[in-house]
């Protein structure tokens, strides 16, 4: 069964993604044993490189002013 995704506008703020604990193993396996400016270089590579892969500058910024909410 198909579930809806909410979307503010164009962005997808529901969970979408298939095994998110697997996910979170990954992503904190790549930080391990990076000192800070390692891990945070890697993780502006990373942006950058999903930005690239979603292509659609209104949901970018739609989706850097939901992540700077409070």
């Amino acid at each position: 069964m198909m579930t809806k995704k909410t979307r503010t506008g164009g962005l997808i703020t529901e969970p979408n993604i298939p095994d998110p604990d697997g996910f979170y193993e990954k992503l904190i396996a790549a930080h391990r044993n990076l000192d800070d400016e390692q891990s945070a270089a890697l993780n502006s590579r990373l942006i950058l490189l999903l930005a690239n892969h979603i292509g659609d500058q209104s949901v970018l910024v739609e989706a850097i002013e939901e992540a700077s909410k409070e």
